[in-house]
């Protein structure tokens, strides 16, 4: 069985700051990169639909993204958002 990450390594075309700046100081489901902020229904809804382009989890390793859709899936049953499962 596959080993799920317990941290996200910071990614070279990222600038964490970016994050920060368009969304304030909110929780990212990628909190390395400040990517995925999961602070709202919205912002839920939409860091679990990026996360499921195949481009955009190809940036990550697959245990990464394994972390990232337990954070975003965590913040939806907060949120009372209703995800389909891949």
């Amino acid at each position: 069985m596959a080993k799920t990450a317990t941290k996200i390594e910071k990614r070279d075309d990222v600038n964490p700051k970016s994050g920060k700046n368009e969304y304030g100081d909110v929780k990212f489901a990628d909190p390395t990169n400040n990517k995925y902020p999961i602070d709202s229904a919205k912002h839920v809804r939409a860091a679990w639909s990026y996360i499921n382009h195949e481009d955009n989890a190809a940036k990550y390793d697959k245990d990464e993204v394994e972390l990232i859709k337990k954070r975003i899936k965590k913040a939806a049953e907060k949120f009372d958002v209703e995800i389909d499962e891949d």
